[in-house]
């Protein structure tokens, strides 16, 4: 760097020097060894020195054009997945646009996406600051926002111990069982009298009732309409970007659309109807025994003992109880509308899997969990429906903590990396005839969706791969 500089100083002090010596004797001004002289050379070599070296020009991935301030906005259209999809088969696996004044990288391939989330996992670890994640989350107090350290490690680690590892996923067993016998119970019920079935409202509402009995300790029926409303509207904001994140000058525009005021609404009923739960359970003066323990249970317990070095604060709690219901109900009944939806337009692959529930069940009349493992087929059904239909396409925003190269490029710190998750499952370099549902292609295939595979992440990958994904896929394989 130093010679480099050392070169561009010399030539520019020889290439100004012999200018000035050709003009002051072109008009003879004055003779080589007039002071003057001295003293003007003297002063081109200062200015040389403070002079600002050239700025390196950064190497960027492939853009589409941009519009004035609002920049890449317009190509997301009202299926960003889509849309950006069709941009990255012009420009290539990654791709440079801008949302406003955010710089964003979006990456369309398996191989890009390790280089993300394997290669350079710390340097994207953290998501993006948003102003309707930090309202509806609690301050990022939640697991799936809050930064990395060691607050976002004890608060995974609580999740995982007391809710996610194998042991306590297998003792929901029962619990889903329950759940799934009464959904097929409705569903005889109402085809014996000739009447259609929802299924989008069905799986919803299966979901739901496993998880609030998993984390919560029952259902809530009694509030079940303005429950499952509310769960709706906080969803549905979450996925709603604010004009302000990106365009902060344009900030009042969600102040004046009432935007701003519906966020504040459904954070403050949200935490009321949390705020109940949690007194609900303090309240209880029975508890249950201890691998009969509920979510909440488990947090209050953990609170009260500050086992993880740090208290715990009630705010803390509904935070990570509000990741359970984001992350474990509308994403789990996405996949299960989607497999439905896949097999009713394959009748051959629904021959296929009801020829082996068939063979499994042995003549029973319902399978049990544990008949599960030798459903082949079945499996193949489910990681196919993921790799067409991931519940999150884009999966969650990534942002770079510093300036790194990936292939070659310059990504700057403080962009916004968006994997596109369904992109990469349709990727022809990675699948053979990628638009097709074919469960087949599983069969004998060591792809699978923890991670380790890129062609397939509809979990994510790497330190922030979803830590709910196996009580995911037990909800979904036995539905």
């Amino acid at each position: 760097m130093i010679n480099s500089l050392f070169h561009r100083i010399i030539c520019g002090v020889s290439r100004d020097m012999l200018n000035l010596l050709q003009l002051l004797r072109q008009h003879e001004i004055f003779s080589i060894s007039s002071p003057l002289l001295f003293f003007t050379l003297l002063l081109i070599f200062f200015v040389a020195l403070i002079r600002p070296a050239g700025k390196r020009k950064l190497i960027l991935p492939p853009s589409p054009g941009k519009l004035p301030i609002i920049g890449n906005l317009h190509n997301l259209g009202r299926q960003p997945h889509r849309s950006l999809h069709v941009l990255a088969q012009r420009f290539g696996p990654l791709m440079s646009l801008r949302f406003g004044n955010v710089p964003v990288l979006v990456v369309s391939s398996a191989d890009a996406a390790c280089e993300i989330k394997k290669t350079h996992d710390l340097t994207f670890i953290n998501g993006p600051k948003l102003s309707v994640t930090q309202k509806l989350l609690y301050d990022y107090k939640d697991v799936a926002s809050a930064p990395y350290g060691e607050y976002w490690r004890q608060m995974r680690s609580i999740c995982v111990l007391n809710l996610l590892s194998n042991k306590r996923v297998k003792s929901y067993q029962t619990i889903r069982e329950e759940e799934t016998a009464l959904a097929m119970e409705y569903i005889k019920r109402y085809c014996s009298s000739g009447l259609p079935v929802n299924l989008t409202e069905l799986f919803s509402a299966t979901t739901n009732n496993v998880i609030c009995r998993i984390a919560l300790g029952r259902k809530y029926n009694e509030d079940k309409n303005k429950f499952k409303k509310l769960l709706s509207d906080f969803l549905e904001l979450l996925g709603t970007p604010n004009v302000g994140d990106y365009l902060p000058w344009l900030a009042w525009v969600s102040h004046v659309n009432g935007f701003n005021a519906k966020v504040d609404k459904v954070a403050k009923e949200l935490d009321q109807f949390l705020d109940g739960v949690i007194e609900e359970h303090v309240n209880r003066h029975n508890r249950h025994e201890n691998d009969r323990r509920d979510f909440v249970d488990v947090l209050l317990e953990t609170q009260k003992q500050e086992t993880v070095g740090f208290p715990i604060e009630r705010i803390s709690i509904k935070a990570l109880i509000l990741d359970v219901f984001s992350a474990g109900t509308d994403t789990t009944y996405t996949v299960m509308e989607w497999a439905m939806t896949e097999l009713l337009r394959h009748p051959k692959a629904m021959k296929e899997l009801q020829k082996e529930i068939r063979k499994v069940s042995g003549g029973k009349s319902s399978i049990s969990e544990d008949d599960l493992h030798n459903m082949h087929y079945l499996k193949a059904v489910i990681k196919e429906t993921l790799r067409l239909h991931p519940p999150i396409p884009t999966l969650l925003p990534r942002v770079s903590s510093k300036d790194v190269k990936i292939n070659g490029y310059d990504i700057v710190q403080g962009t916004q990396v968006v994997i596109n998750a369904w992109a990469i499952g349709r990727d022809p370099s990675s699948w053979e005839k990628p638009e097709e549902f074919i469960p087949d292609r599983f069969l004998n295939n060591p792809i699978d969706f923890k991670g380790h595979h890129f062609e397939l992440i509809p979990f994510g990958s790497g330190r922030r791969i979803c830590p709910g994904m196996q009580l995911a896929m037990q909800i979904n394989e036995l539905y």
